[in-house]
């Protein structure tokens, strides 16, 4: 049990590190999160990766943006004022430099991908979950990294 709990500890701080390799340093970074419960049809956030991750963003000095369909009320109890919170998917995703998508809800996979390309100034998006195909991602002109594929 040790050992998977240090493998979802790894893996919650790989996203950072990885999107730091994806879009440069993270410091100033307008970052755009979809996602906050661990999990879809919950507001839990217990033990979510969100958590792990938009910490760590902040202390590296990006600005976050965040949309949950259900868990916002829960978000806004633990990171108070240090977040943004958007009131839909598109809010989430303006005028930032990446999208970081951490719950795989199914709203998030049945995106208009169209809109979302022309919302998105710079269309990079980073998958902690793997709801999109890369070859689709690419076709439409997103640079998009997927985790753990």
């Amino acid at each position: 049990l040790k050992a998977v709990e240090s493998v979802n500890e790894t893996q919650k701080r790989n996203v950072v590190s990885k999107t730091k390799k994806f879009i440069g340093p993270i410091k100033g970074k307008k970052i755009g999160i979809w996602g906050l419960a661990f999990k879809p049809q919950t507001d839990d956030m217990r033990e979510a990766i969100s958590i792990v991750v938009i910490n760590k963003l902040l202390q590296e000095g990006a600005k976050v943006k965040a949309f949950d369909p259900v868990a916002m009320d829960e978000a806004q109890h633990i990171f108070k004022e240090k977040i943004t919170y958007c009131k839909d998917v598109w809010d989430a995703v303006k005028d930032v430099d990446v999208l970081i998508i951490l719950t795989e809800w199914p709203e998030f996979k049945e995106i208009d991908l169209f809109k979302l390309k022309k919302i998105m100034d710079k269309p990079y998006i980073m998958d902690a979950r793997n709801i999109f195909s890369l070859d689709k991602m690419e076709e439409k002109g997103f640079h998009y990294l997927s985790i753990g594929r």
